[in-house]
C-alpha cells in the first residue's frame, strides 16, 4: 500500500513538473491581422514579428527553438519592445545570441525596457547590439520602405531611464522627440515597452503601437485574463492582444521570459506575428 502511494505521489509530481516546464518553455505563436485604409498599398501583407521580455532566458542551444519558429514565419521586420536582459541576473549572452540570430532573418528594431535601465548596463548592451546590427530606436524614428511606398517606425526609451517617478511626463517628452520632423499624415508605428500608456500614444495619433512589460498578467485566468501586471495592478486591462483607442491600435506581447515572479501559468511564452492588410475605403 505504501509503495503504491509513493508511486502515485511520484507520478503526480512528475506530471506537475512537466506542466510547469511546458507553461514556461513551450513557445506559442499568436497570429493576427491589422487592416487599415491608411496602410500603403506596397505594405499589404507585410509581416511583422513582435517579441518582448526575454529577460535573458534561453530556448535551446543558441536559442534555436525560438529562432526556428521566427524564421519559419518569414517576417519582413522584427520588433523588440524591451526587457531583453534582467536586472536581477548577470550576463547578457543568451540575449545577444538571440538578437544576432534574428538579424540574419530580417531587420531588427529594438527599444529598451525598465530592466535595461535598472541593470545599470544599458550602455554596454547598446554597444553590443549596434555591433550585431540591431537598429536601436532612442526617441527617434526611421523609415521602412517597400516598393514606392514608405511607413515610419518610431521608438522611445523606457521612462525608467529618467530615474524619476514622473514616468508619464517622461514618456510624453520622449514621444515628442521621436516624431519630431515626421511627415504629416504618415503611417507610423511606435515601439514602447509600456502598454498602460495607450491614451498617451493615441493622443499622438500613432497608427500601431507595439508594447510588452505586462508578461501577459503572469498568471492568466480563463475567460478573465491576466492576474497582475506592473504599473497596472490586479486584473490589468492591457496584458495581451489588440487594444484600440481612437485611431490607434496597440498590440501587447505576453513576452518570453520571467523576472521577479519566476513562473507563468496558462500563459506560455509568445511570439506575436502581425500581418498588415490594406483595406479599401468604403
Amino acid at each position: 500500500m505504501m509503495k503504491r502511494k509513493v508511486l502515485y505521489t511520484a507520478a503526480v509530481l512528475a506530471v506537475l513538473a512537466y506542466f510547469i516546464w511546458f507553461q514556461n518553455n513551450s513557445i506559442t505563436i499568436t497570429q493576427t491581422e491589422i487592416s487599415s485604409s491608411h496602410i500603403p498599398e506596397s505594405f499589404d501583407q507585410y509581416k511583422i514579428v513582435h517579441l518582448s521580455d526575454l529577460h535573458n532566458k534561453s530556448f535551446g542551444e543558441n536559442q534555436q527553438r525560438l529562432v526556428r519558429k521566427i524564421k519559419k514565419l518569414q517576417p519582413d521586420v522584427i520588433v523588440y519592445t524591451g526587457d531583453l536582459i534582467d536586472s536581477n541576473r548577470t550576463g547578457d549572452e543568451a540575449s545577444l545570441i538571440l538578437m544576432k540570430e534574428l538579424t540574419d532573418a530580417a531587420p531588427v528594431y529594438y527599444v529598451s525596457g525598465n530592466h535595461e535601465w535598472w541593470s545599470g548596463a544599458f550602455s554596454s548592451l547598446e554597444s553590443s547590439l549596434e555591433d550585431i546590427g540591431v537598429q536601436i530606436l532612442r526617441n527617434e524614428h526611421e523609415v521602412l520602405e517597400k516598393g514606392n511606398d514608405k511607413i515610419f517606425i518610431a521608438g522611445i526609451d523606457d521612462p525608467a531611464h529618467d530615474g524619476s517617478r514622473a514616468e508619464r511626463e517622461t514618456a510624453e517628452a520622449d514621444i515628442a522627440k521621436s516624431i519630431d520632423g515626421l511627415e504629416k499624415d504618415s503611417f507610423t508605428i511606435l515601439l514602447s515597452h509600456r502598454p498602460e500608456m495607450l491614451s498617451l500614444y493615441a493622443k499622438s495619433d500613432f497608427n500601431i503601437v507595439f508594447a510588452g512589460h505586462a508578461h501577459g498578467g503572469q498568471v492568466r485566468i480563463p475567460f478573465i485574463g491576466g492576474l497582475a501586471a506592473p504599473n497596472q495592478g490586479l486584473l490589468p486591462e492591457y496584458t495581451a492582444g489588440k487594444h484600440e483607442l481612437d485611431q490607434t491600435m496597440m498590440v501587447v506581447s505576453r513576452g518570453l521570459g520571467n523576472s521577479i515572479i519566476p513562473m507563468r501559468l496558462f500563459n506560455r511564452p509568445e511570439i506575436v506575428a502581425v500581418t498588415l492588410s490594406t483595406e479599401e475605403d468604403r
